[in-house]
């Protein structure tokens, strides 16, 4: 069901601060930005390594850009650090419907867009230790999209 971690989400209050961070110290380079009006942040995407599937695992830097975003109020509560775990998937919506019939609340009826084309879901933290757990379907020619 799971192919690899895509990526782990980790909130910061300064988007910039955090990309000299993680490029100074671990050589990290940022390989895609945007802004994501959903779900009301700016990030970077910084690529660690390929997969064996063709994907990547990443580490995504999030910035809110409104007050009331999820990131934004996981800020409020935590501070800044790691928000989310994801799991690449190949049908993010078979893989929800999957975790769902085990008993897992999906906090997405359909899939949305996420980063770089791709389709996510969010699973409930409750339901997963604590944890706020995303799956997602990397953007692929061809592949379908939310909207």
């Amino acid at each position: 069901m799971f192919t690899r971690i895509d990526h782990i989400g980790i909130a910061c209050r300064n988007l910039d601060e955090a990309i000299r961070f993680y490029r100074e110290t671990y050589g990290f380079e940022v390989t895609h930005e945007e802004v994501n009006e959903e779900q009301g942040v700016r990030e970077a995407m910084l690529r660690i390594n390929g997969t064996d599937d063709g994907g990547a695992s990443y580490l995504q830097l999030l910035e809110p850009i409104r007050d009331d975003s999820p990131v934004a109020k996981f800020l409020e509560r935590h501070g800044e650090g790691v928000h989310h775990i994801a799991f690449g998937t190949a049908d993010v919506a078979e893989a929800a419907a999957t975790v769902r019939e085990r008993g897992v609340r999906v906090l997405y009826e359909t899939p949305r867009n996420g980063s770089m084309g791709s389709l996510i879901t969010f699973l409930h933290p409750k339901d997963c230790g604590g944890v706020l757990t995303e799956l997602v379907q990397a953007r692929t020619d061809g592949a379908p999209s939310a909207e």
